[in-house]
């Protein structure tokens, strides 16, 4: 799924009508495997004025009334110097969450009512603020909050395609998510793939937070050529062949296993 969307959707800025056919290319992809989806069209205020956004939503309907909501976003960073795909910065979380969808879609019965949501806008244009950047989480949270929905978690999956994988969860998350994904990893055997980071990062997860939802971040932010350097991020090296299956799959498990145990 990752190497198919990067191929047919780079580059995917937010707000632009190549993120509205990569938007296009989710949705149908969704529906071809029997998933229902629906497509959120909003406009937004940036930095560079309105835009058009667009994000896709899959609903796999459980036999009970709270949610679990898993995040991705889609779009690429606007202004990276050469051809910028954005393999692992969008596209491997949502290869992953486009394989969740299927899978979880075929498992019946499900308890809750999930909802996996594909988010475009998440990149700022110059820098984040009120108005640049998590345009699509923003909108989300919003319309949940306003449709009453009990949510009983929000997980947000991003970067988690790096062929040395190292999940890091920041410290702005819900306690309790935070140890359901250890405990989580633990039990599925891939403890060593992730840990607690004492600080805080902003993501798509944030606007849930704000708005009283437990939420966490499962994220790779030790993305580079060697540990801590990051220079793959927001580059145009951030290609496919970064990328390892063994990584989505440690993720789609430690995921999975969560919303078992919740």
């Amino acid at each position: 799924h990752v190497a198919a969307f990067v191929a047919a959707c780079t580059p995917r800025d937010g707000g632009t009508p190549e993120a509205e056919r990569a938007a296009l290319w989710l949705h149908d992809r969704l529906i071809e495997n029997g998933v229902t989806a629906s497509l959120d069209r909003f406009t937004d205020e940036t930095p560079r004025g309105p835009k058009p956004f667009i994000n896709v939503l899959a609903t796999l309907p459980g036999t009970d009334g709270p949610w679990i909501v898993l995040l991705s976003h889609f779009d690429t960073k606007s202004g990276v110097e050469g051809k910028f795909q954005g393999a692992n910065d969008g596209g491997s979380s949502t290869g992953l969450l486009l394989e969740l969808a299927i899978l979880l879609n075929r498992a019946s019965p499900r308890k809750y009512n999930i909802l996996c949501a594909f988010l475009d806008g998440e990149e700022c244009d110059l820098g984040y603020s009120d108005r640049d950047g998590f345009h699509g989480s923003k909108r989300l949270a919003k319309t949940v909050k306003k449709e009453g929905k009990n949510i009983k978690a929000v997980i947000l999956m991003d970067m988690v395609g790096d062929s040395d994988l190292k999940i890091t969860v920041p410290r702005n998350c819900t306690a309790a998510l935070r140890v359901l994904a250890l405990e989580a990893a633990e039990a599925t055997g891939d403890r060593a793939k992730i840990g607690l980071f004492d600080g805080d990062i902003y993501d798509d997860h944030q606007a849930f937070l704000e708005r009283g939802y437990p939420a966490i971040d499962l994220i790779d932010f030790d993305y580079g050529s060697s540990p801590g350097v990051n220079d793959y991020w927001h580059t145009s090296k951030d290609t496919p062949d970064k990328l390892s299956a063994e990584s989505l799959r440690t993720t789609g498990r430690i995921v999975l296993e969560m919303i078992n145990r919740l």
